[in-house]
Parts: structure tokens; sequence; C-alpha cells
């Protein structure tokens, strides 16, 4: 296959923003310079490095590594390698990343969480094209072609002294802006065509949904703070609830709302533990729940519970709030809602999710704890 058609197939849309950016890689990739790669989180900025090791003709593999993803710690001997007993685990010799990405591409995805010191060592790598693992004075040689990128702003990053204006220098040869969803949406057509395509290669026997005029539009419309990763997991979502349905605009805004609900559910969930801390601690609970109580000391509970689960608190603390907004409610499953500043239907599921069984009157609402089986 023609590799501008493939290209083209990668990074898919129309727009001046994404064909602007598909001539960039077109152009730098037979050339053995550092690219730069800077956008915002979930736009595509892997698909760039992909783009340019399939138009550059190199033999070798594309190695990504995502330097936020693993521990400052880890990362140099990730990256580096190391030999047998360079350190505590090393229990046999091990290539690095950059000895894998021989006759390839290597892909730094967020280079402005590389440590200070370790930006100083990949520096010299760059300078002088070999590399020592970890326990070992050889110098390998390695040849890799250089992509990195960041979400972040990384000349304020040098200014605040955060990265190495030298390193910046060797690895921003070649900078491609990534755009935000935002600023191409005459491409969401285009990707949506494609990402229900490929939910329904991944599902087979799912009947994919369609958007009406009305749908696209509203999809349109939409900012899209997640940009492509967001608009997947849109899609998937809307796959499952709709499938076989023609989706207009009503739907995507259920659809769009639900992330959005999460986020404010979170929030308002922290509003009502201010405002039910006393309820909360002098309602009748089971007393193996750790119950918020009034001036808590919430940092107490990292030096104090060398086993704390953040996930089990938060659990803990929404039963501790949905009992006292119970009680507070007289039962009524729209008041406690209103308390806790959540939907009915919210509530009534998180009732579920937790387990505590409940049977309602419809006529008023009431909820009447039932007891859960042995």
């Amino acid at each position: 296959m023609n590799s501008n058609l493939h290209l083209a197939r990668m990074i898919i849309g129309s727009s001046f923003a994404t064909c602007k950016m598909r001539d960039l890689i077109s152009s730098v990739a037979d050339f053995n310079v550092a690219v730069m790669a800077q956008g915002p989180t979930g736009a595509g900025k892997e698909l760039v490095a992909r783009g340019i090791h399939l138009m550059s003709g190199r033999k070798g593999k594309l190695v990504a590594v995502n330097c936020a993803a693993i521990p400052s710690d880890l990362l140099e001997a990730e990256l580096f390698g190391y030999e047998k007993g360079a350190f505590t685990g090393a229990e046999k010799r091990r290539a690095g990343r950059f000895e894998e990405a021989k006759g390839g591409t290597l892909f730094l995805d967020e280079i402005g969480d590389m440590p200070l010191e370790l930006q100083a060592k990949l520096l010299r790598i760059l300078e002088s094209r070999v590399v020592q693992r970890v326990g070992s004075s050889e110098e390998i040689p390695v040849d890799f072609r250089l992509v990195c990128a960041t979400h972040q702003n990384i000349e304020a990053q040098v200014e605040e002294r955060q990265f190495r204006a030298d390193l910046l220098y060797r690895i921003n040869v070649f900078p491609i802006r990534v755009p935000a969803l935002a600023e191409r949406r005459e491409d969401i057509p285009e990707l949506l065509r494609f990402l229900v395509l490929r939910m329904e290669s991944e599902n087979p026997g799912m009947q994919p949904p369609s958007f009406d005029p009305s749908g696209l539009t509203a999809l349109q419309k939409y900012s899209w703070p997640g940009n492509i990763r967001e608009l997947r997991n849109f899609i998937e979502r809307a796959s499952v609830l709709y499938s076989g349905q023609k989706i207009t605009a009503a739907e995507v805004s259920s659809l769009l709302s639900f992330d959005a609900e999460k986020e404010v559910e979170q929030a308002t969930l922290w509003d009502a533990l201010e405002n039910l801390q006393e309820q909360a601690a002098t309602s009748n609970q089971d007393k193996a729940i750790a119950e918020p109580t009034g001036e808590f000391n919430y940092a107490s509970l990292l030096t104090e519970n060398t086993d704390f689960n953040l996930k089990d608190f938060m659990n803990a603390t929404e039963i501790a709030l949905i009992k006292a907004a119970l009680e507070q409610g007289n039962g009524s499953a729209p008041d406690a809602a209103r308390i806790l500043g959540l939907r009915r239907t919210t509530l009534i599921e998180k009732l579920r999710k937790f387990g505590m069984n409940t049977s309602a009157t419809p006529a008023d609402g009431q909820l009447k704890m039932k007891p859960r089986r042995a």
C-alpha cells in the first residue's frame, strides 16, 4: 500500500489542520532529525510517531515509552538497560529501549515528565550515539530516530528550570503541533465512521448505531475536552446503548452528560460530606464503616494507616452519606437525592451498587431498607 494512503488511513480527516499535520509528517519522515509533537492529551500524538516511522522506511521497530507512566527510579533502567546484579532484582542482563529501537524509531511520550538527571543523560546519548547500561561502563552504539511528545508547555518548563534548554534544542528540531479535536470539528463525521467500523469489527454481530443530522450537529458543537480519546469512548458507549438505532441530538446530549455527571457527582458528594458530617457521625450505622466525622483530619488517614485504600474509603464515605441523607429525608429517595445533589435514578443505582437493597413505594418514593442476605 502506498505510504501516503496508509498515512491518510492512520490520521483520519480532511480538515485544514489535519491535512497540514499529515503534510508535515510526510515532509520530515525521510530526514533523520528529532521531531517534537505537541498537543493536548488524547489528541493523537502517538499517531504522529507512527506516521513518521511508517513514512521513514526504517526497518527497525517503533519503540514507545511513556515517561510519565514509569516511576523515575525505574525509568533509567527501562531506557538504558542494565547488567545482571546492577541493582536488587536485576537477575539477568536486559537491553534498554534505546537498543531495542536499533534501526527504528524511539518514541518518548510525555517527555516533559522526564527527571532532570535523566535529561542530561539523554542529551549525552543524542550527542554521542552510544549508551551505557546501568551497572556497566561499556559503550554500546545505538541507531534510532527520535520522536518526542508532550501535552505541556515545554518552553515554560525551560523558563521554570524544570526542563533543560540544551535538550529542548536537540529534540525540538522539527515541531509538529497536534490540534485538539475542537479545532478540527469538520473531521468528526469521518472519525465517527472509522470508529463505528472498528467497533463493529471488534464485536462481530453488533448492529452499529447511526447519526441523524441533528446528532452530527450536536457532536460538532461539543467542545471535546478529551479529544479523540473521548470521542472513542463516546462511540463505544453509544454502540452498547443504541445498537442498531439512529442517534439524534437528544441521545447525544444524554451520552455526553454521562461523563460530566460523574465529575459533578464527585464534587457534590464532597459538598454533602461537609453538610452531613454531624448526621453521618451520629446515625445508627454499621461501625465497621469508616464514617466521616466533624473536623476530620484526612491527612491522618495516610500517616496512621499503612494499608489505606482510597477506593475503599470513598465507597465507605458514599455509604455513610447515603444512609445519613436517607435518614435526614425520612426515607424519601427524592429528598435524599436532593440533599446529596444527585439525580434520584443515580441514587437508586448507588444503592444497588453497594448492596443496600431497598423497596420503594412508587406513589411516595419512600425507601425502606431491606436486610441483606447472609
